[in-house]
């Protein structure tokens, strides 16, 4: 069996890609939003980005060894399939999983204004979490050998 998600994206030497692969998978995510839902997410995008010039990154890179734990379970799982098809068949407990990462950082944070953006956008954020996972699992599968 290929090597764990969380093992893989936290080796020093790959991690740095990892991070910046992620970030422009959700700068991907956000920018394929339209309509008035879609200018939410875009609106604390922009807000997220404005509490400093990497925020995105950094958020990213420090959250990173608790997504790539909560992603293990269903690397484990995939066999020959496609991740992203694989997260996908499985849209509410991966995106769960996934939240439940940022929940619980959202809830410890001395961060209020990113508190307050995560906050505002965290009604719908099972739905965009579900729509990016195909972008997700295909970014992670190219991440991990």
């Amino acid at each position: 069996m290929s090597t764990a998600v969380s093992d893989a994206l936290l080796e020093t030497a790959r991690r740095p890609v990892a991070v910046a692969t992620l970030t422009d998978v959700i700068d991907a995510e956000v920018a394929d939003k339209s309509g008035f839902g879609g200018a939410a997410v875009k609106a604390g995008y922009a807000a997220a980005k404005k509490l400093g010039g990497n925020f995105v990154t950094s958020a990213t890179d420090r959250l990173l060894p608790q997504f790539a734990t909560a992603l293990d379970p269903f690397w484990a799982t995939k066999g020959e399939q496609a991740f992203g098809a694989h997260l996908a068949a499985q849209p509410d407990a991966a995106a769960d999983a996934l939240l439940a990462v940022t929940d619980a950082k959202a809830a410890s944070t001395s961060h209020g204004s990113a508190a307050k953006v995560y906050g505002s956008l965290r009604g719908k954020a099972k739905e965009h979490v579900v729509a990016a996972l195909p972008r997700l699992g295909a970014a992670v599968e190219r991440l991990v050998p």
